[in-house]
């Protein structure tokens, strides 16, 4: 009998839009040799064009997209590889819904001042969710705080120490310990 193949993890970054979860997430799964996963990549066309518009989601419109993420991420935990996942999951339920995938993952909620978000808006290009959402966003925030399975890390640093950051906080040996 062979052995049962070694599960996966998975690493959710999660916050308000422009909190930095697809340039950190990046850098992250870089340092890990892990998966990226892309959430806003998932969003139906019919999510994407409300975004763009200015409509921020409601429930109804997030349940196949947190789906969808959450098959994917049970996907890779099952391959036995580790995926980085950038998604808002701004409310416990929505995190409850990826938890589902197993419990390999674990959240990371990154964290900033109002002002620092809506200036890092301010300065994107190219990207289909407005900076007016960003009330909508903070409002519809569920404080993760004292969930089991969330670390904090605050995001007025450069990423490549939020990153150092997360490592610390996942309880990661730094690079140079690893194999």
């Amino acid at each position: 009998m062979s052995p049962a193949p070694e599960r996966g993890r998975a690493i959710v970054l999660m916050g308000v839009t422009g909190a930095g979860k697809t340039t950190v997430g990046r850098l992250l799964a870089e340092r890990l040799g892990a998966r990226f996963l892309e959430g806003d990549a998932y969003h139906p066309p019919e999510n994407v064009a409300k975004m763009r518009a200015g409509i921020p989601l409601d429930d109804a419109d997030r349940w196949p997209w947190l789906e969808a993420l959450e098959a994917e991420l049970a996907r890779s935990i099952a391959a036995g590889g580790t995926a980085v996942l950038a998604c808002s999951a701004l409310k416990r339920a929505y995190r409850d819904r990826l938890r589902r995938a197993g419990p390999e993952l674990r959240f990371v909620h990154l964290w900033g001042p109002e002002a620092l978000i809506a200036a890092r808006l301010a300065e994107r290009r190219g990207h289909y969710m407005p900076p007016s959402l960003l009330p909508s966003q903070l409002a519809a925030l569920e404080d993760p705080t004292g969930e089991p399975d969330v670390v904090e890390v605050p995001i007025d640093r450069p990423p490549e120490v939020i990153v150092d950051a997360i490592l610390t906080a996942l309880g990661e040996p730094p690079p140079s310990a690893r194999p």
